[in-house]
């Protein structure tokens, strides 16, 4: 009998040791790196998201193929040095081949004028404005102030840019043209006649109205993303300079702002981008006169209200006035892509980099 239960004992422990070998050698198959369960999860995690950049990316290599076709299809209608130095912007296409003016005028030169005298307007209010407010929001102002201002800011910043162009075409307008026909009638029938007789003059629509208020609505834009960037600078850095014995002040201006640059150089480039594409406020206040002026007073258009305008309605897409909306596109892509790799560089420059 007890030898009996020795072979039981002993058999029970080699059973055991060979169920522990095949269970290991189970195991060792599942543990595999080809075969674990969250690697195929992770496979189809980066399926998705690669799928999702690849719409990106072909949303924006569709934008710029259809854009590059279609204005090869313009410029053999309209040679492309008429378009890119034309002085003349006056795209109306006769119906019959008889009729006067018949051929159009597609200079550009006007239409880029106005994009940018309206764009530098409001990066003249937005920019100092609100850089400013966010050094106060950042710097002087008490958690109480900045929990009441800040989500004003960001709510400010989403309001509809019609509710702007109404503001600008009932309210900035009419007042600004009563400011300017004032100064006129005083200045009349004195040494500066001339100039009174052009302020008399004036109307509710310019480039000076639209600059503004499209400024005013860049304001919380520029704001809150300065704030936050103002906010990520190290802490460490403040304090350095107050050991030095330098002032609030100072601190801002000699630390806190150069080493802020890079990322309020990229809010102000974004509040430039969305400048150059506003189309609503300039239709209603600067109205559709392709103008080549710098006077912030005159009405003028820019490419974007432009390419609206020859959209709109039904039209025949292998007409150049149809046609040319797609060149204005594809030039204002340039210049923006431009843009972005002027500032790209500069913030390159500038950058340093902080523990």
């Amino acid at each position: 009998a007890h030898r009996i239960a020795a072979a039981l004992n002993w058999g029970g422990g080699v059973a055991a040791l060979i169920a522990a070998v095949l269970g290991g050698l189970f195991v060792f198959t599942r543990i595999r790196p080809d075969l674990r369960a969250r690697n195929k999860v992770e496979g189809w995690i980066t399926g998705v998201l690669f799928a999702c950049s690849a719409v990106a990316v072909l949303t924006t290599v569709g934008i710029i193929f259809s854009l590059v076709i279609d204005s090869l299809r313009f410029f053999s209608m309209v040679p492309i040095t008429e378009f890119l130095f034309g002085t003349k912007w006056s795209p109306q296409i006769a119906i019959r081949a008889d009729q006067v003016g018949s051929s159009g005028a597609f200079g550009a030169v006007p239409l880029f004028a106005g994009t940018f005298l309206i764009m530098t307007i409001a990066m003249a209010v937005a920019a100092p404005i609100g850089l400013f407010s966010a050094v106060y929001l950042s710097e002087y102002s008490g958690k109480k102030t900045r929990a009441l201002v800040k989500p004003a800011l960001e709510v400010l910043a989403g309001v509809p840019t019609v509710v702007y162009g109404f503001f600008a075409a009932l309210t900035v307008g009419p007042a600004l043209r009563v400011f300017f026909n004032g100064i006129g009638e005083m200045l009349i029938g004195g040494p500066f006649n001339d100039l009174g007789l052009y302020l008399s003059l004036v109307q509710n629509q310019m480039a000076l109205v639209a600059g503004a208020v499209m400024g005013i609505m860049l304001i919380p834009f520029v704001s809150s993303l300065s704030d936050d960037i103002l906010n990520a600078v190290p802490q460490s850095l403040r304090d350095g300079s107050y050991a030095m014995g330098a002032t609030k002040s100072e601190t801002i201006k000699k630390v806190l702002l150069p080493a802020a640059l890079p990322g309020v150089a990229g809010a102000l480039l974004l509040a430039v981008s969305r400048a150059i594409g506003e189309t609503m406020i300039v239709t209603m206040a600067a109205g559709l006169a392709a103008k080549l002026t710098l006077n912030p007073l005159e009405t003028v258009t820019t490419v974007t209200v432009q390419i609206v305008t020859l959209l709109t309605g039904d039209q025949e897409f292998n007409s150049p006035k149809t046609l040319a909306a797609f060149g204005l596109g594809l030039t204002l892509f340039v210049v923006t892509l431009l843009l972005n790799i002027v500032a790209m560089r500069i913030v390159q420059a500038y950058r340093e980099q902080y523990d």
